[in-house]
């Protein structure tokens, strides 16, 4: 009973170096990477969470080495990030906004977002089509009207951008 004591003891204390080891934050982070692209600062907010007795240095070395690998890019997670959120109906300030949550620098911010891109117009005409859905005219100040504009504001378009988007669909 006892050898069968001491076996379990060293598997235990062989499963927690491993966890501390470099390779296992590697394996976390590439398992992470592997699902979708992650900012820096996102993985190693992860990565802190999933290891909490990792110490913060072995993580930012791991991630630097990742980086220096190109498997984690920052560019890469505000390219996918931007094309999917504009998938979903979002405009430029949310999409902002978010990036700079996650700690994106602002250069590539500005790369890869751009404030009077095209697509923001076609992206309000089939959100006020939908929401609309089917309807053709809006009464100006009507309790639907301030609704819609509340929901393309919180969706990130500014203000010109609405208006310009529902002035065919308004009625005096």
């Amino acid at each position: 009973m006892e050898a069968v004591q001491e076996n379990v003891e060293a598997v235990d204390a062989e499963a927690t170096n491993s966890r501390k080891s470099p390779r296992s934050v590697r394996r976390v982070a590439m398992d992470c990477l592997a699902r979708r692209e992650h900012s820096f600062f996102e993985l190693k907010q992860k990565l802190q969470n999933k290891l909490p007795t990792t110490g913060p240095d072995e993580i930012q070395q791991e991630l630097e080495r990742l980086r220096d690998e190109n498997l984690q890019s920052d560019t890469r997670f505000v390219e996918s990030f931007v094309r999917y959120r504009k998938s979903r109906g979002f405009g430029y300030l949310s999409i902002r906004d978010n990036l700079r949550s996650k700690f994106v620098a602002e250069a590539l911010i500005e790369r890869h977002l751009f404030v009077d891109d095209q697509e923001w117009t076609l992206i309000l005409q089939a959100l006020v089509m939908r929401r609309l859905s089917g309807r053709s005219v809006l009464q100006f100040g009507s309790k639907e009207h301030l609704r819609m504009v509340r929901f393309l504001r919180g969706r990130g378009f500014s203000q010109p951008q609405i208006q310009s988007s529902l002035s065919s669909y308004l009625h005096n």
